[in-house]
């Protein structure tokens, strides 16, 4: 019953996922594809309990720019975190989430 979203500059409104932008809802992590300068600022994890119908806010996170151009070294690699064995039932949808990762 957990689920999560972020939150920009403590706007109101969560950060909208896009072709650029992806909450994993196995993780709760935000990944951003090619930041950009108005991806700078702080954003906040909300975590949402549907079953005791709760949500708990975690500190900022802030967001800045290198204008070093260093993004530091990150060999390339697939990030896969598929459970042993997934199960779903005939016509339903099921969601995998797989990052390719490097520089």
């Amino acid at each position: 019953g957990l689920s999560y979203m972020w939150i920009f500059n403590n706007n109101t409104l969560h950060v909208q996922e896009d072709s650029r932008r992806f909450v994993s809802q196995d993780t709760g992590n935000l990944y951003i594809a090619k930041v950009e300068p108005s991806d700078v600022g702080n954003y906040t994890c909300v975590v949402t309990n549907s079953k005791a119908e709760q949500s708990v806010r975690g500190p900022p996170t802030p967001l800045t720019l290198r204008r070093d151009g260093v993004m530091g070294e990150y060999e390339p690699k697939i990030e896969v975190r598929f459970p042993e064995t997934t199960y779903a039932a005939k016509g339903s949808s099921v969601k995998l989430e797989c990052f390719a990762l490097g520089k």
